[in-house]
């Protein structure tokens, strides 16, 4: 257990930011999982849409420290794949 005030407050501080991550990561879930779903329907433009509404969330999570930068571009890169592989 935390002994110093100071690591306390770390405590506290270390689980509201677990919380806003958690917020952020399955945020940016949820956008990857509408290209997907659109992708799979086999509707390009929405697909199209999702891909350009996506790519701005992930690289605010790289940003905001929750996705490596290397990370976020696999994952765009790869969504960017399929779409185009639609048209």
């Amino acid at each position: 257990m935390a002994n110093t005030l100071q690591a306390k407050k770390r405590v506290r501080r270390n689980a509201n930011r677990e919380l806003i991550n958690q917020s952020r990561r399955s945020r940016i879930r949820t956008y990857i999982k509408k290209v997907e779903l659109a992708v799979e329907a086999g509707n390009a433009d929405e697909a199209k849409v999702a891909l350009k509404n996506a790519q701005p969330e992930l690289m605010r999570g790289v940003t905001k420290g929750v996705l490596h930068k290397k990370t976020a571009s696999r994952k765009v890169s790869r969504l960017a794949k399929q779409v185009k592989a639609m048209s």
